[in-house]
This record gives C-alpha cells, sequence and structure tokens, in this order.
C-alpha cells in the first residue's frame, strides 16, 4: 500500500511539473498561460481613484502587497475618505481626481469609480505618463470605452483592464486542458449570475443618492451585461478562442419595481462561429445558483465556479491517463473530475492535487494586482490589455442593448476592435 502511494505521489509529481509544457502544443491555440508575476525593484506608489466598497477592496488589496505604496486615495465624497484612511493611513486624500493624476509622487492610477466615469480620469492619466489599472466594463457605452483603449495603446505606459479572471490561477490551470482538446468540439456554453440585490442606495440627499444608484440608470448603467456578466463571457470567449458575432436579448424588471430603467433580469443568447450558442442568465432578484459557467464539448464539459472547476466526460471520451487518481465530486448528477490549481504547492504541503480540496492560495484581484504591479518594474505584459479588455466591454455593452432592446444584435467585427 505504501509503494502504491508513493508511486501516485510521483505520478502526480510529474504531472504537476510537466503538464503546461505538454499540454500548450496543441488545442485551440490559446494564448500561452502567464506565469504568476515576480515583483522586481522599489514599491509602486499607487494612486486609488474611487473609494465604494470595491475602491476599498482594492486598497485592501493593494495593503497586503510589497510591491505597492498606496501614495493618495481620492473620491468625490468625503466620508469615504475616513474609511479609505483606516485601510491606507499615510496616503492623502483628495477630493479631486485631477489632482491626485498631477501628484508627481503617484507612478501608477487605479481607476475604480462608476463605470460611466472612468474614461475623462484613464485618458487623463495616461496623458500624464501614469501607469494605469481600469476597473471592468472599461466604460459605459462604446465610443467611451474605445477612447480608453486608444489613449491606452498610444501611451508608453502599463495599461491593465479589471478582468481578474484573467489572472486567476484556476481559470489559467483549466485553460491547459482546454488547449489540450480534452473538451472535443466545443458544442454550447451556459452562464448563470444570481444574487438577490436591489444595487439601490440610501443615502442623506437626494443627489448623493443619484449619484449612489447610478448602476440603476439607463443613462449611466451598463446593466448587467456590462457591469456582471461581462467577466464570464470573457471566460467564455477566451477558452473558445472567438468572439461573438451576433446577440439576442430579453430583460424585465421582475422584483424591484421602484422606477428604475434598467432591468433586474435579463437573458441572452450569442451566437459565436460554428454555430455555437453561449445563454446567458443574470438576474437581481433570486441568489439561487450563484454564479457558474458551463462549458459544453463533444468528449466533456468543463463547470466552473471562481474558486472550483469540474470537467465532466462523455461515456464515450477517451481515457485520461491521470484520471485515475483524481478526486470525484458529484457536479450537475454527474461525477465530476475535480481540476485543482497550484499543484506544485500542494505537493509542497505533502498533499496531493488530485485529492486535495484546497483553493487557489491567493485571489484572482490580488493575483490581478501582482501581475500589474510587476509590468509596472519591466515585467511580462498584463494578461488583460487595452485591446482585451475593450473587446470584453464591446461584446458585453452590446449584449445589454439587446437585453434592452429585446431584440437581435449582429455585432459588426469593426465595434470588437478599438481602432
Amino acid at each position: 500500500m505504501a509503494g502504491q502511494h508513493a508511486s501516485r505521489r510521483s505520478f502526480l509529481r510529474q504531472v504537476a511539473g510537466t503538464s503546461a509544457l505538454l499540454l500548450g502544443r496543441r488545442g485551440l491555440g490559446l494564448a500561452e498561460v502567464t506565469p504568476e508575476a515576480t515583483h522586481v525593484g522599489p514599491p509602486v506608489a499607487v494612486g486609488v481613484i474611487g473609494l465604494g466598497a470595491w475602491g476599498r477592496e482594492i486598497l485592501s488589496t493593494l495593503a497586503r502587497l510589497s510591491a505597492a505604496r498606496v501614495v493618495a486615495v481620492c473620491d468625490s465624497y468625503a466620508p469615504f475618505h475616513k474609511k479609505a484612511l483606516e485601510i491606507a493611513p499615510s496616503a492623502a486624500a483628495l477630493a479631486d481626481a485631477r489632482a491626485l493624476i498631477d501628484r508627481s509622487d503617484v507612478e501608477a492610477v487605479v481607476v475604480a469609480t462608476p463605470s460611466h466615469l472612468h474614461r475623462t480620469i484613464a485618458v487623463d492619466a495616461l496623458a500624464a505618463g501614469k501607469h494605469v489599472y481600469c476597473e471592468a466594463p472599461l466604460a459605459a457605452n462604446l465610443d467611451d470605452a474605445r477612447a480608453i483603449a486608444q489613449a491606452a495603446r498610444g501611451a508608453r505606459t502599463v495599461f491593465q483592464g479589471g478582468l481578474q479572471g484573467r489572472a486567476n490561477s484556476l481559470y489559467r490551470h483549466v485553460g491547459q486542458f482546454v488547449r489540450s482538446g480534452v473538451l472535443g468540439t466545443p458544442v454550447a456554453a451556459s452562464v448563470h449570475w444570481a444574487r438577490k440585490d436591489s444595487w439601490r442606495r440610501v443615502a442623506p440627499t437626494p443627489a448623493r443618492e443619484a449619484e449612489l444608484n447610478w448602476r440603476i440608470a439607463k443613462a449611466s448603467s451598463p446593466g448587467l451585461m456590462g457591469e456582471v456578466a461581462i467577466h464570464q463571457l470573457d471566460l467564455v470567449a477566451e477558452y473558445l478562442h472567438a468572439l461573438p458575432v451576433a446577440v439576442t436579448g430579453f430583460g424585465t424588471t421582475a422584483l424591484w419595481k421602484d422606477g428604475r430603467d434598467v432591468p433586474d433580469t435579463a437573458q441572452c443568447v450569442l451566437e459565436y462561429p460554428g454555430g455555437v450558442r453561449v445563454a446567458v442568465e443574470a438576474t437581481l432578484a433570486s441568489s439561487v445558483g450563484g454564479a457558474h459557467t458551463l462549458v459544453r464539448g463533444s468528449n466533456s464539459s468543463l463547470m466552473l465556479r471562481e474558486k472550483r472547476a469540474w470537467l465532466l466526460k462523455e461515456a464515450d471520451s477517451p481515457l485520461l491517463g491521470w484520471e485515475v487518481y483524481a478526486r470525484k465530486d458529484n457536479v450537475l448528477e454527474e461525477s465530476g473530475i475535480a481540476l485543482v490549481a497550484d499543484s506544485t504547492k500542494i505537493l509542497a504541503a505533502g498533499e496531493e492535487p488530485g485529492q486535495s480540496s484546497r483553493e487557489p492560495s491567493r485571489d484572482p484581484l490580488q493575483l490581478a494586482f501582482e501581475g500589474f504591479l510587476a509590468a509596472v518594474r519591466g515585467g511580462p505584459a498584463p494578461a488583460c490589455g487595452a485591446r482585451e479588455a475593450y473587446q470584453a466591454t464591446a461584446v458585453a455593452l452590446q449584449a445589454e442593448a439587446a437585453v434592452r432592446a429585446g431584440t437581435r444584435v449582429a455585432l459588426a467585427p469593426e465595434s470588437l476592435e478599438p481602432a
């Protein structure tokens, strides 16, 4: 028994060390898995603009990274300064974004404001010679998104879009299996996102309440497709190695009938080359199911959550040499093979990747910023540059347009390119 255990450990150690090399030669031609970034040089002096809940999450992440030093924070709403300074006590607190951009001690600017306010801040920061990390979607309309992407492509500094899924170690790990051709012929995919949340926020004044509730106003909101489904749609597009050619959408206000003009429940179907269809369902009216993505193939399918993934094989699919050692979970009433990232770290801890249930050691937001900060110091280019961020935004915004119109929208190829 001990010999069998040692043999299995030896096999898994070999797989962990060689799978990227073996799998990278075949499959759908996706970009190579980006290695985890290594920071070289002094900490990057960062200014964060936008101190709402997500902006403070970003601040908390940066505070844990030795590669970053937050020197300034900015929000037009002064009460947010106090909360931000509890996280970054040595930072200067400013009310004007331009003042932060103009500071000589700010090397990199993080844009975490509401989506419809991104354009001026991002373009001005790039023009000022700052490195820029801009949250996704890039903007609330295509013109603004294109302006940001064009400014980024013309700049000599680093630009990264906030599609954290591209830094997710689990998604990168699963991408190796996609490239190996384990899915067979891609057949279809589905995206599900559900949370019971009105998106409405209360405030001390009507003016402030209007500012806080930009997500439920048509003039300022990218809607469910732009604010949440964009991340899963980007993942699907990366695994399919394709962009959609058309989208049909439907939307309704099913629960939160409070005067909003942005649907709280939406469905759409995106058409990809080769006849592949991707169905999307997103709602603020129910939390059942949470967020998950299913990519179907003729040989096997992938079920993905942010920190867990499973391979579900068809009965007639080829046998994989390592699957007998893998942990199996009940997924969709099937036996799903657990795909676990960080294999080398799991082995170093004395565990077996095929049996471990541990989640990735660092969350996608942390990995995204590690990559950005390393790129600022001359490391590899970000996994999500201007073109990738624009394309994901363009798909999501046009899907949202179809949802609101309740119709089919053909995606012109030029609409999916920033220039």
